[in-house]
């Protein structure tokens, strides 16, 4: 057994690489609400879902098996990186003067410099085998459009991605990533798409969303028999490919004689957070550990603390189903903050059940916070981090100094989601003072929420 005060970084080799997904559905006291169909609201079955998905996802969406075997064709891909390292942040906690430990998960060590292949990997190998040629998708700071290029290409897959138009302005070397890749990318809204013509019909300068992106990329998808549609986050199929992480991590953690008393994740649509936490709550919910789990989002985007729990479209048009999140109105268009990954309207559902449940709890950080965090970071650590989980390291920090307080030696963990070499613009912003902080109001939000879709309790 590693010496748990000495190590820094703890490793995994390849044949101790997970083989399984982990499905948080088989253990949770209740299930989640179902999906509806927007036009009969009742629940959807797999052939309302074809149109997008190739059926292998599609039972994975509504799979309740505990665990699901990851092919070994995705295997082979995920060798290129996986296991990832788990590192204990010594130097941090030394700058924070803090008996607390921390240690973060670290995922930008991926081909795209994210978590997000863990997934866009899967994604695409199934749906080469459905025969699809072509996939669309939406995609923020960039992190989850450059992680399915590159997952196509794996696999011989054509790949369009429709980019928020502030993050295609913020962050033109992700475009180019993209294209590099072997993917093609339009700023949304676009002239390409009814729906981004309505949008720009209505502001021609609209600086884009999440939502309006994915209406984009659903409409091309479902046009065309040959092209499916990829979502890099929220659905469940995505948070299962996702805990991976919390599974090596578990591993990482019995190599040292530790578990986590604190575990914190960055959250917008769930993906990176569901990863960590998924696996660790399982043993919660087991008995065997009890550690707090604490979701953070942007104060700009606040879905869970601040968001209303009712059924909503998934995107800005209308166009998916309905489903039971935490959500801000579809129509919602987010403050340019440069974590451009967390700028969505809406929470994965099975994040937003798990809140209700109050097994997790969740608190909203803002822009100049989370900088600070990551620059801290950044010269005690030596990584550059995403802008996304710099709120992950805010909340560890404040989580660190409270142990300073009171001199308790709690162990902390997060996901370092990705790094953020290609984010240096926002540093930039930050260290010449011109990020400027927005918090939503409730004024705000009531706003868009008096327009969710009525559904019958």
């Amino acid at each position: 057994m590693t010496d748990p005060e000495r190590a820094t970084k703890i490793l995994l080799t390849e044949a101790e690489m997970p083989r399984q997904w982990y499905n948080l559905l088989a253990d949770l006291p209740t299930p989640p609400p179902p999906v509806l169909h927007p036009g009969t609201l009742q629940p959807v079955g797999p052939d309302d879902l074809s149109p997008l998905f190739p059926m292998a996802l599609i039972l994975q969406e509504v799979a309740t098996d505990r665990y699901v075997d990851i092919p070994e064709e995705v295997l082979d891909v995920y060798r290129l990186w996986r296991p990832s390292p788990l590192f204990r942040a010594h130097r941090l906690e030394k700058a924070l003067g803090t008996p607390a430990k921390i240690f973060y998960k670290y995922e930008g060590v991926s081909p795209a410099g994210s978590h997000k292949p863990n997934t866009a990997v899967p994604q695409a190998y199934y749906n080469a085998q459905a025969g699809i040629t072509r996939l669309t998708t939406e995609t923020g700071a960039g992190q989850w459009g450059t992680s399915l290029a590159f997952a196509c290409a794996q696999y011989g897959l054509d790949c369009e991605i429709w980019q928020v138009r502030a993050s295609y302005d913020q962050k033109p070397y992700r475009k180019i990533m993209i294209e590099t890749f072997g993917g093609t990318v339009h700023p949304s809204p676009s002239e390409l798409t009814n729906a981004g013509r309505a949008i720009l019909a209505a502001n021609p300068d609209s600086p884009g969303s999440l939502g309006i992106a994915i209406s984009e990329a659903v409409e091309v998808a479902a046009q065309d028999p040959n092209t499916n549609y990829a979502l890099g986050s929220v659905l469940n199929h995505v948070l299962l490919h996702q805990t991976i992480i919390g599974e090596e991590a578990l591993r990482q953690f019995a190599q040292i004689g530790m578990t986590p008393d604190v575990i914190v994740g960055c959250t917008g649509g769930g993906s990176n957070f569901g990863g960590l936490t998924f696996p660790f709550l399982r043993e919660k919910l087991a008995g065997r550990m009890d550690p707090v789990i604490r979701a953070v989002e942007p104060a700009s985007c606040p879905s869970l603390t601040k968001g209303v729990y009712a059924y909503d479209f998934g995107d800005t048009a209308g166009m998916t189903p309905l489903m039971k999140m935490h959500t801000l109105g579809h129509d919602f268009i987010p403050d340019p903050i440069h974590a451009g990954g967390l700028r969505y309207h809406g929470m994965s559902p099975l994040i937003s059940h798990v809140y209700e449940l109050g097994l997790i709890e969740a608190v909203a950080k803002s822009q100049q916070d989370c900088f600070a965090a990551g620059v801290q970071f950044a010269r005690t650590e030596g990584i550059v981090p995403a802008p996304e989980p710099t709120h992950a390291l805010a909340a560890c920090v404040d989580e660190a100094l409270r142990c300073k307080e009171t001199g308790e030696e709690k162990v902390i963990l997060t996901a370092l989601c990705g790094h953020g070499h290609l984010d240096l613009a926002a540093y930039g912003a930050y260290l010449a003072g011109d990020l400027v902080d927005h918090e939503l109001s409730r004024d705000e939000i009531a706003e868009f929420v008096a327009a969710l879709p009525a559904v019958p309790a």
